[in-house]
């Protein structure tokens, strides 16, 4: 099969849309297909079977935000995109961003199966303008993705069952859906890692992701300064972005200094089997890449119980669950468990088990079999009705 992957968030593996997309390309291109990838990622120029399309500018104040965002913005560029679709079986459009939303049109034009993931909900993009909290802009940014991208796939991937139907009550009808996890590969799980020497009498808590609103980092930083065990916890975020500086004003005061770094795939790894507990504050997210590999590596893991957030799905005991953006409560969630080893020693086997289901290898045979769905209801949309009948009488 040749099929071309459509990339607006491609290059630095620094957010879950990022990891998820690579993840299927390296998962195709190990089933021995032929993938392109479309993307507006510069560095990519030149490689094998990459289309690459300019960034759209917007002066300097703006393009600065958007770097430290991390992420580009594509400019799409007709002539690269039809080479991209030339020739292939089948689109699969990442997210309903200015290079997905231009592939669409010309693919549909071209006759083809398309599959789209869900990877982005409304609230997610409507944070940016700080209208996370309108119903009203989240309305719009629904039915906007489902006008102009979702309703004309003959596919549509959800990572989770809770984005599904999210959506579907926004948008006011059901879709061709398939809920599948993006998983975790298999070298995520549990190993014996040391602590680092200057970690030895720390508690070390973990979250990862980007520092934005959404993830909603500053609530873990606040409860830090309420547990009671805030003198031994060794913070450490895992990320980047536009909220770095924000947070770490917010941590100056902390007793012990948190540690703001990226980390690269394999480190943070690492990071998750050494880390005494994993924090996942975040009040929007529709699956939650990085909360599921810690279930992976049995890590005791603590979620808020946000409505727009999957993750509270994941815990296997409601004293994993803390009242979202109130950090006295996550405090007590924290201390709770730092309280009572044994029982978190029980809870982690709990998430090991739990972790089952997260398998990548079987996650991505579910998505490749999405594509070959796709592509065979375009097939029986193309047969030619049969209006000659030939009837045999039997007398």
């Amino acid at each position: 099969m040749k099929i071309t992957v459509v990339c607006d968030i491609y290059g630095k593996e620094n957010n879950g849309t990022a990891v998820v997309t690579y993840n299927l390309i390296r998962f195709l291109e190990g089933q021995g297909h032929d993938v392109r990838v479309l993307c507006a990622d510069q560095a990519s120029k030149g490689k094998p079977n990459h289309y690459v399309v300019p960034n759209m500018h917007f002066g300097k104040v703006l393009d600065a935000y958007v770097a430290k965002v991390g992420v580009s913005i594509a400019k799409p560029q007709k002539r690269v995109i039809k080479a991209a679709l030339d020739g292939v079986d089948a689109v699969h459009i990442m997210c309903p961003m200015p290079l997905g939303l231009s592939a669409i049109k010309i693919a549909k034009e071209m006759g083809l199966p398309v599959t789209a993931g869900f990877h982005a909900q409304a609230e997610n993009i409507t944070a940016y303008f700080h209208l996370n909290k309108s119903k009203f802009a989240n309305k719009v940014t629904n039915r906007f993705m489902w006008d102009h991208l979702y309703r004309h796939v003959d596919c549509i991937h959800y990572p989770t069952q809770f984005i599904r139907d999210t959506f579907e009550s926004a948008i006011g009808c059901s879709t061709p859906g398939y809920v599948i996890s993006n998983g975790v590969h298999g070298y995520v799980r549990k190993r014996e890692t040391a602590k680092p020497q200057e970690f030895a009498d720390k508690i070390v808590i973990l979250t990862t992701g980007r520092y934005s609103t959404e993830k909603s980092q500053d609530t873990l930083i606040k409860a830090i300064a309420h547990s009671k065990y805030k003198d031994r916890i060794q913070l450490i975020l895992g990320g980047e972005g536009a909220k770095e500086e924000q947070y770490r004003r917010l941590a100056a005061d902390l007793p012990v200094a948190p540690i703001f770094k990226f980390f690269s795939r394999t480190e943070i790894i690492d990071v998750l089997n050494y880390a005494d507990m994993y924090v996942h504050p975040a009040i929007i997210e529709l699956e939650g890449i990085s909360c599921i590999e810690a279930i992976a590596c049995g890590k005791m893991t603590i979620v808020s119980d946000s409505k727009l957030s999957a993750t509270h799905n994941f815990a296997v005991d409601d004293r994993c669950v803390f009242k979202a953006l109130n950090a006295e409560d996550l405090a007590r969630v924290i201390d709770y468990w730092l309280d009572h080893p044994e029982e978190m020693r029980a809870c982690e086997e709990k998430y090991l088990h739990s972790a089952v289901a997260f398998d990548q290898h079987e996650c991505m045979l579910k998505m490749e079999r999405m594509i070959f769905d796709a592509i065979k209801q375009v097939e029986r949309r193309s047969l030619p009705l049969e209006t000659d009948y030939h009837y045999i009488s039997i007398r």
